[in-house]
């Protein structure tokens, strides 16, 4: 009788490691998956924030219109738009030539989780860089290219 006991004891117990398994791989994937768009949101954010940086820097080194600046800031970080795209030159109402400052940002940019069944949206905040007008020429400079 001893014997047909421990049988129906660990007969009972067969698929309780699958179950545990189920329940702690739910959680770790969850958390997985989570840290990963975490991380690629925070890469996003550094790439915007590179992308204003380099359009300022072509803003004011280059005589360069606003359509190129938006060209080489969406050619950067592949996921921005040209329409969140602002190029504005300070004080008002001057040219490119005479301007003194420069600020080019990046509002209205929304990241799209990437993660399936959970459709999130991230707002990112506005990325913006100013500038001081440079007098340097932009003939054979290699960030002007």
């Amino acid at each position: 009788m001893r014997r047909i006991h421990l049988a129906a004891s660990q007969f009972s117990q067969r698929g309780v490691a699958a179950v545990e398994f189920a329940i702690i791989a739910v959680i770790l994937f969850t958390l997985l998956f989570g840290i990963m768009e975490f991380g690629r949101v925070l890469f996003m954010m550094n790439a915007t924030t590179e992308a204003t940086r380099l359009g300022a820097r072509l803003a004011v080194v280059c005589d360069q219109n606003d359509t190129v600046i938006t060209t080489k800031m969406v050619n950067l970080a592949g996921f921005l738009n040209p329409g969140n795209i602002n190029v504005t030159y300070s004080p008002g109402g001057c040219d490119p030539i005479s301007c003194r400052y420069v600020t080019v940002s990046v509002t209205g940019l929304t990241v799209q989780s990437l993660v399936p069944l959970i459709p999130i949206n991230f707002q990112m905040p506005g990325f913006s860089t100013t500038l001081p007008r440079e007098s340097m020429s932009s003939l054979n400079n290699p960030v002007c290219t």
